[in-house]
């Protein structure tokens, strides 16, 4: 009968892919299966890395709301963090006033859709899968798609943006770099133009920078991360936003502390969409955080995150090419792999059918179509170029790879793909 005066919201591709593997008999903790679905970091101890908190010492005042835009000392640890890392020799400079904490990433980017006005807003395919959900719900502004396919590494050339922006008019361009779910980057001279672009033709660039540290391109400077707030000219004019947090780059994502980095503008635009929508991060947390993110700590949680997470990557990689599954396009960056299921047989080289498979064989996995974000519901998927891929993360700890890996390989087996 329905529920009277109220719409059911649009379920991300992931959650779908989780209530179907809870369905088989997943439930978290579950060492017999490997889950390469969740978008989630291996949160323990790795070699290298600092001592995280496992203890917080609170004060009564810390029971109080936060403020909505976060504590002021976290806005300037933040600020400094950006301005140690990427604004060195710079004359502007990132102040807390450029910075507005956030309850995670997703309530960051609704945030920033809650204050969007009318105006095109281009994207990206294939996407985040949460994307969809944001770029629906708000009625404002017009989400414009841009399809990219494998034949160009879905690769986003300055050429291909500014083209974008001119011929579709787009007032703001929502992108993820490092790019969830292809693993691919924009970064040195390209995402200088890319900043160039935004400033010269007056376009908000919204990036999402989570995998910001999950960089492999660098191994001669083990801990360099790629931000544009290193090609910025005046953080308070360039028209450029950033979101980032302690998710995926710190690997807290229990803490849900976010933040929001843009021009003084951008971020009291913010923290009023904040105060109807959220309310605020969690104040404890916040007030933990602030050492967290002292630049040279922050440095070397960055080197020991990429050493390991670098060394998963290549295990992946490696076995799946023992597999006859060699990726042919590696990520560059985060810790997806976007696999191309077309040299499968039927009908498992359909996304779709080869997760249900895999679930079969306690492993998980994302199929591509869900990354085909469709807001509005106003093109038909049947024939979506990503009903082929899959989206595997090799975030979790290698002993859970290893366990997916060996159903996957047995999965192949049983379909007569390998011996």
């Amino acid at each position: 009968m329905g529920t009277p005066g109220f719409e059911h919201p649009p379920t991300t591709g992931v959650i779908y892919v989780m209530d179907r593997a809870s369905a088989k008999g997943w439930k978290y903790g579950d060492k017999s299966w490997g889950n390469f679905g969740q978008g989630a970091p291996e949160v323990g101890h790795i070699p290298d890395a600092p001592e995280r908190p496992t203890v917080i010492d609170m004060k009564e005042d810390e029971f109080e709301y936060a403020p909505v835009a976060g504590l002021k000392a976290l806005r300037e640890a933040v600020a400094n963090l950006y301005n140690v890392r990427y604004r060195e020799g710079k004359e502007s400079k990132y102040t807390w006033e450029n910075v507005c904490i956030v309850p995670g990433g997703r309530a960051g980017l609704t945030r920033m859709a809650a204050s969007i006005g009318d105006a095109n807003v281009g994207f990206f395919l294939p996407e985040y899968t949460a994307y969809e959900a944001l770029l629906t719900i708000f009625k404002k502004f017009v989400p414009i798609p841009t399809p990219l396919d494998k034949d160009t590494n879905y690769h986003i050339t300055p050429r291909r943006l500014y083209r974008e922006i001119h011929d579709r008019g787009l007032g703001v361009v929502v992108v993820s770099n490092p790019s969830n779910p292809t693993g691919q980057i924009i970064e040195g001279d390209e995402l200088k133009e890319w900043v160039d672009i935004a400033r010269t033709t007056k376009t908000t660039l919204v990036l999402d920078e989570f995998y910001s540290s999950y960089v492999y391109t660098h191994p001669e400077t083990p801990g360099k991360t790629v931000s544009s707030a290193e090609y910025i000219d005046d953080v308070n004019i360039d028209p450029v936003v950033i979101l980032d947090g302690m998710t995926k780059n710190f690997r807290m994502p229990g803490w849900r502390v976010c933040w929001i980095i843009g021009p003084k503008e951008y971020i009291s635009s913010m923290a009023s969409s904040g105060s109807f929508l959220e309310g605020g991060a969690n104040h404890p947390l916040q007030q933990a955080a602030i050492p967290l993110l002292e630049p040279s700590r922050a440095h070397q949680d960055a080197v020991a995150l990429q050493k390991h997470f670098g060394m998963k990557r290549q295990y992946v990689l490696d076995r799946l090419a023992a597999l006859n599954m060699p990726v042919v396009i590696p990520p560059k960056a985060t810790f997806y792999i976007w696999l191309d299921l077309s040299h499968l047989p039927e009908p498992y080289c359909n996304g779709l059918t080869f997760f249900e498979a895999c679930l079969d064989e306690k492993m998980i996995c994302v199929p591509g179509i869900f990354f085909d974000i469709n807001p509005g519901k106003r093109r038909d998927l049947a024939q979506s170029p990503y009903q082929g891929f899959v989206r595997l993360s090799f975030g979790p700890p290698i002993d859970e790879l290893e366990t997916g890996l060996d159903g996957l390989e047995r999965l192949l087996k049983r379909i007569g793909y390998i011996n």
